[in-house]
């Protein structure tokens, strides 16, 4: 008796969930196979940091003559209540010559005044350059009366925080120019470390990242981590296992083959005259830093120039994570907004032989593996199940696979915080070291199915092209138990 339309029907649907299961959780083993590959090379890296550490030369870099100068940009918004302090604490880093230059993004809680009464401002003419374009014209600059201190401050039209570091270039002095956030903690030496690549290779290196730890649980004294630890709540220890695992090691993994894409905007190193070479900061993306780093390989590629942007892997900068779930939606929906929109304008790039290994092995790799990994995870949810239900999947089998598949993931996490461990040895209390193991284990937990869904609609609102929204973005505060808010709540 032949097959009615309904039985062809369920024998496709039969065939297709069978498939799309295999390819899901092929696809599971493959990211972190990725990971895995990533951490050892990184863990050579760090094998020879180690070697290297005792000639570093930071104390002779320190008093050199020839230590490249450099301008520190930080943007501000709304940053009344603690920028006087940021800005003393950038004015303590080790460095020969330096300037801080804060652009004040249209603040109004009186971020401009908090600094004139902290350092005693004049208003002063001054011509600033166009080397780049700007939206948010500037009202006014200010620098300290009579002083030594190397700060200026500017103060602009609200244009958004890319359009504050755009200004900020046009203002800098010096050759190389520092991006930093205002409430970003950074280490004595931290411009001694992320400027060391240029003095290494001054001709090849145009970029340099730092790693950016956590703050959240640390001891901080005048500006300064003095004793890290890691979170005593779960959220903030899964957030830690997360930054070891994909933003240091990854990113020193890419570092090391020549294909990073990202240098965090809370910190990061570039030369003046690359970023004017390439229009400066593009203030239509929300995820701008990691579109500059891009846009650079693109540049440079094009140029015919041989080049480098490294990875620096002491930790230099801390920076303080969500401690709430709504606050982190926010931060993980904005982050894969950027993801999505970047590699949406650079598509050009991606799989094009010309950008060698960024375009065939990086961008590459960020599309599948990182821009559809929440659209994957999101549908295994789905398709597993329904698989197991009308007898698609053999029920045994997915169970040994899954096991090993969420083992294998739980391995490579160990690894990270394993490998962290050995480079830095930052955690000298076995309570953190456990704290971040509990972070292993709960991650696999209901975690990443709220950032896969979190993250997917951050590709939505990327699609769609929607207004971008930053939100005020509620955080606790160093030393202190009661929340503050972010500054750039309105920013654009």
């Amino acid at each position: 008796m032949a097959d009615g339309p309904w039985d062809s029907l369920l024998g496709a649907a039969h065939t297709l969930i069978s498939v799309c299961d295999t390819v899901i959780i092929s696809y599971f083993l493959f990211i972190n196979t990725g990971h895995l590959i990533l951490i050892f090379i990184a863990l050579g890296e760090f094998v020879r940091r180690r070697r290297r550490a005792p000639f570093a030369g930071y104390d002779d870099a320190a008093t050199s003559p020839f230590t490249p100068p450099v301008s520190v940009i930080m943007p501000a918004h709304n940053e009344a209540a603690g920028i006087a302090e940021a800005v003393r604490a950038m004015l303590l880093l080790r460095y020969p010559m330096f300037e801080i230059i804060v652009v004040d993004d249209g603040s109004t809680d009186g971020t401009v005044e908090a600094l004139g009464e902290a350092f005693d401002l004049a208003e002063v003419e001054y011509v600033i350059p166009d080397d780049v374009p700007v939206r948010g014209a500037v009202t006014s600059v200010h620098m300290p009366r009579g002083g030594p201190v190397p700060l200026v401050v500017a103060r602009k039209v609200n244009g958004g925080k890319a359009d504050a570091l755009n200004v900020g270039i046009n203002l800098a002095r010096y050759p190389l120019v520092c991006m930093v956030d205002a409430d970003s903690i950074l280490d004595s030496q931290a411009l001694l470390a992320v400027a060391k690549p240029f003095a290494d290779d001054p001709l090849r290196v145009v970029a340099t990242g730092g790693v950016v730890g956590l703050a959240n649980g640390c001891t901080v004294v005048a500006g300064r981590v003095v004793e890290p630890h890691v979170p005593r709540d779960t959220l903030g220890r899964i957030q830690v296992v997360e930054y070891l695992r994909a933003f240091f090691l990854g990113r020193t993994g890419w570092s090391k083959v020549g294909g990073l894409l990202i240098i965090a905007g809370a910190f990061g190193l570039f030369r003046r005259d690359a970023l004017v070479a390439v229009g400066g900061m593009d203030p239509d993306c929300i995820g701008e830093d990691a579109e500059l780093v891009i846009r650079l390989h693109a540049h440079l590629r094009e140029k015919g120039r041989t080049y480098r942007i490294a990875f620096v892997t002491e930790p230099i900068s801390w920076s303080e994570a969500p401690s709430q779930l709504k606050v982190l939606a926010r931060q993980r929906r904005r982050w894969h907004r950027g993801l999505t929109e970047i590699l949406l304008k650079h598509r050009r790039m991606i799989a094009n032989p010309r950008y060698g290994r960024i375009g065939l092995v990086a961008l590459p790799f960020y599309v599948v593996f990182e821009l559809l990994a929440p659209l994957v995870e999101l549908a295994g949810l789905l398709l597993v199940p329904m698989g197991v239900l009308i007898g698609a999947v053999n029920v045994d089998f997915l169970w040994r696979f899954m096991l090993a598949a969420y083992a294998y993931a739980l391995v490579v996490s160990l690894l990270s915080v394993a490998v962290e461990e050995y480079a830095f040895h930052r955690f000298t209390r076995w309570r953190d070291v456990w704290g971040a193991l509990v972070g292993v284990v709960a991650e696999n937990i209901g975690y990443r199915q709220l950032t896969a869904w979190w993250r997917l609609r951050g590709m939505w609102d990327g699609l769609r092209r929607t207004p971008q929204e930053w939100g005020a973005m509620t955080r606790t505060g160093f030393g202190t138990d009661d929340p503050v808010k972010e500054g750039g709540g309105d920013r654009a």
